[in-house]
């Protein structure tokens, strides 16, 4: 196991995590809202392929970071997981661009495959409101080095992350035929 590369300050922590993911939701809440009327020369939708692609990435390094904490690499497994930390960051500034530039699209599918769609739209959004303080803390207890604890979360969080993960790039393959 890998020693402590932070500090152990548990309030600390809990007070910085719970506002910071506060802030997230509350700025993501209120820029949903707003849509800036710019032209920018090229088509803003490309912001949704890119969280797409950041989606995909940020999905094949945690699935990697499972195999290498199996192999007991941890440098290995944290650097993935920090990698997919601030790709999740990148992706957010994305989101956010895109979201301000576009605005929203309705999805013009009809039947089953919308039943399908808004099903997996609404665990995808679900999710990714309410997963932030649970990645952040999974990470600060890895960071301490009490891995029990970390493990312990890792096997709820892990999982509902790459759930958004994949999630994200099906949304948007199925919703991207449908923007103007």
């Amino acid at each position: 196991m890998l020693s402590a590369s932070i500090k152990k300050n548990d309030k600390t922590a809990k007070w910085f995590i719970g506002i910071f993911s506060v802030v997230v939701f509350m700025v993501i809440i209120i820029l949903s809202r707003i849509k800036l009327k710019v032209n920018l020369g090229f088509d803003v939708h490309i912001f949704a392929a890119i969280n797409a692609g950041i989606n995909t990435v940020v999905a094949i390094l945690l699935i990697t970071a499972l195999i290498a904490v199996k192999r007991k690499k941890y440098l290995l497994h944290k650097k993935l997981m920090i990698t997919a930390l601030m790709l999740s960051v990148v992706f957010l500034i994305s989101y956010i661009t895109h979201h301000l530039l576009a605005g929203d699209t309705k999805f013009g599918g009809v039947g089953i495959i919308k039943i399908i769609y808004l099903i997996i739209l609404f665990t995808h959004i679900f999710l990714a409101a309410v997963i932030l303080p649970f990645i952040l803390f999974t990470a600060y207890r890895a960071l301490v080095a009490e891995y029990t604890a970390h493990k312990k979360l890792a096997k709820i969080t892990w999982p509902l992350w790459l759930y958004i993960a994949i999630s994200g790039p099906i949304v948007y393959l199925m919703i991207s035929p449908y923007y103007t």
